[in-house]
C-alpha cells in the first residue's frame, strides 16, 4: 500500500487577447495560459480540471472586466452550474471579483468556467484572469 499523498494543484490565466466575449451563447473558457499543472488535471484545450482522485479540492478563480457594464461567471461541477458571480460597473477601467469554493470530487468529476451569453472579461499578458485549484485532502 502506498502512503504518498496524490499531488494536484494548476494555476492558469486566460489569454494575452484583450477582450473575450461577449458571445451569443455561453461559452467555456479555455485558459491557455498554464504556469502550474501539477498532476496534469487541467486540460487547457477543453477548459476542464478533472479530480484525479476522490477529495477536498479548493477551487478559486479571478474575472477582470474592462470597459463593460457587466461581466460575469458561471462555474459548473460536471454538467451542474454551482455557482454565478456577477459585477455590475459604474465607471470605465479595471474591476475585478474573485471567489473560492471547497469541493467534495470523486475521481472523474469536472470543474469548467462559463462565460454567460452578453458577457465579456478581459486578460493580458499580466494575468488578470485566472483559475485555479489544487487537493485539500483525499478522502
Amino acid at each position: 500500500m502506498s502512503t504518498e499523498r496524490p499531488k494536484v494543484a494548476f494555476y492558469a490565466a486566460l489569454s494575452n487577447s484583450n477582450f473575450t466575449g461577449p458571445f451569443h451563447t455561453d461559452v467555456t473558457l479555455k485558459y491557455s495560459k498554464v504556469f502550474t499543472n501539477i498532476g496534469n488535471a487541467y486540460n487547457p484545450s477543453t477548459g476542464f480540471f478533472t479530480a484525479p482522485v476522490k477529495g477536498l479540492y479548493y477551487i478559486l478563480f479571478t474575472v477582470c472586466g474592462n470597459d463593460a457594464e457587466s461581466y460575469s461567471l458561471y462555474v459548473f461541477e460536471n454538467n451542474q452550474r454551482i455557482m454565478c458571480n456577477v459585477e455590475h460597473k459604474e465607471k470605465h477601467g479595471l474591476r475585478y471579483f474573485t471567489n473560492a469554493v471547497a469541493l467534495q470530487l470523486v475521481a472523474g468529476d469536472e470543474i469548467h468556467v462559463r462565460l454567460p451569453s452578453g458577457h465579456g472579461i478581459f486578460d493580458n499578458g499580466n494575468n488578470h484572469s485566472t483559475f485555479n485549484g489544487f487537493l485539500l485532502f483525499p478522502l
